[in-house]
């Protein structure tokens, strides 16, 4: 597993994020305090607090470089 900050600041990063990771088979949560959602689900990013960078799980094994590659936008350096 792998994690990453990141950035959804605006309704549209969050809806191009959404179709970005969706075209991975792995598995996304997204670590907002003590809230655990599923990272491909637009309603679930909503009900978090968007102003502030975000922890991005990434769980998968090999890989991860490529989805590092198409996540870029978002990730907060």
């Amino acid at each position: 597993m792998k994690t990453v900050k990141i950035s959804l600041n605006s309704i549209d990063k969050v809806k191009s994020f959404v179709n970005d990771i969706t075209k991975f088979d792995y598995d996304f949560d997204l670590v907002s305090g003590r809230y655990v959602i599923d990272a491909k689900s637009i309603m679930g990013i909503f009900s978090l607090d968007l102003s502030k960078p975000i922890d991005l799980n990434i769980h998968a094994e090999e890989n991860v470089d490529e989805v590092l590659k198409v996540l870029d936008t978002y990730i907060v350096k």
